[in-house]
């Protein structure tokens, strides 16, 4: 009911900025009266009811907001319990809240973090517009709450071990996979993007670009504030935060691509679609030395129907011919949608 909530009244701000028709076949604009605005309010309302309370959707809606959640709660750990005591500012509004906390110790990086992002919340409606913030607006601030409540229920004023590499290895891995799960799902952290967008909009920056130079000088003040050990690290874990995430989406989406040559292909077949619930697309091939004509499938799978269709062979054609190819991304029917 939140999420619905949630889109419901997205989708009703969007159709609010909607005051203004152009007429057709003329040059000039025609406002639209209170009735035809109330009328076109009650349409968006009926047809995104109709569209989000089928079963179909509201399941698809529900997994969404749940891997959306646990994504920022992940986030949220690694920032709480391994970045904050450790000083570790790799950049992002954790970042700033750390730096700000240190220089502000009456307020913690929970409270620092609700304050940035509402900022950061404020310029994206100023300069991106409300319909480009989407899922921003509320990553932004689940994830302040999420950090908040992780500082109240195991508040650390040292750090976790005494080991700082291992520490610095949960503050990277834990949000990179949080962030992973939340960009897997078509979200943002919030946060610094918003910067970044704003920077991409209205500059000729990338928004790549534009979140390594903010994360860079968020570092560099750390490095002034906490000495050239804590910079170094804050450093290496920049670097390292870039290569788990991109690891971690990869992961997610990881699927195998699969070639078969089998004396049986008609009963890989059957095994594939009946089974598998899958499909496969043929081809006629010959080979170069016996110049025998075969039929080749190829289906693209997940690593557990990878397995079964390994051991299906195995029973049935101990001889046959597999190739299995790693995809890090698969997108169409069955898979993740375009």
């Amino acid at each position: 009911m939140i999420l619905l909530f949630f889109r419901y009244n997205i989708t009703l701000v969007t159709a609010a900025f909607c005051t203004h028709a152009i007429a057709p076949d003329s040059g000039y604009h025609k406002t639209v009266s209170d009735s035809e605005r109330k009328d076109r309010h009650t349409n968006v309302k009926m047809k995104y009811l109709k569209k989000h309370l089928t079963r179909e959707q509201a399941l698809s809606d529900a997994k969404f907001f749940l891997l959306l959640n646990c994504g920022l709660f992940f986030t949220a750990v690694g920032i709480a319990i391994f970045k904050t005591p450790n000083h570790f500012a790799f950049g992002g509004t954790s970042g700033v809240s750390i730096i700000l906390s240190t220089l502000f110790p009456k307020w913690n990086v929970g409270a620092f973090m609700w304050l940035v992002n509402a900022v950061l919340v404020l310029l994206g409606f100023l300069f991106l517009g409300v319909k480009s913030m989407g899922w921003t607006i509320y990553s932004s601030f689940a994830l302040s709450f999420y950090v908040s409540i992780c500082q109240a229920v195991l508040p650390l004023s040292s750090p976790l071990t005494e080991d700082t590499f291992l520490e610095l290895c949960f503050a990277v891995i834990l949000p990179a996979v949080g962030s992973a799960i939340v960009f897997n799902v078509g979200a943002s952290t919030g946060g610094t993007d918003i910067v970044a967008m704003i920077l991409h909009k209205h500059t000729s920056l990338e928004i790549g670009r534009a979140l390594m130079l903010s994360d860079l000088g968020i570092v560099l003040i750390a490095a002034y504030l906490y000495g050239a050990k804590t910079g170094l690290y804050c450093i290496l874990g920049m670097i390292l935060k870039c290569t788990v995430v991109d690891g971690a989406i990869e992961s997610l989406n990881l699927r195998k691509v699969c070639t078969v040559i089998t004396q049986y292909p008609d009963k890989v077949e059957d095994f594939i679609i009946n089974q598998l619930k899958r499909s496969a697309t043929e081809q006629q091939a010959f080979g170069a030395y016996t110049h025998d004509q075969k039929k080749v499938l190829m289906t693209v799978l997940t690593r557990n129907e990878t397995a079964r269709l390994r051991i299906y062979l195995r029973k049935i054609d101990p001889h046959a011919f597999m190739t299995i190819v790693n995809s890090s991304e698969i997108i169409g029917k069955g898979f993740r949608s375009i």
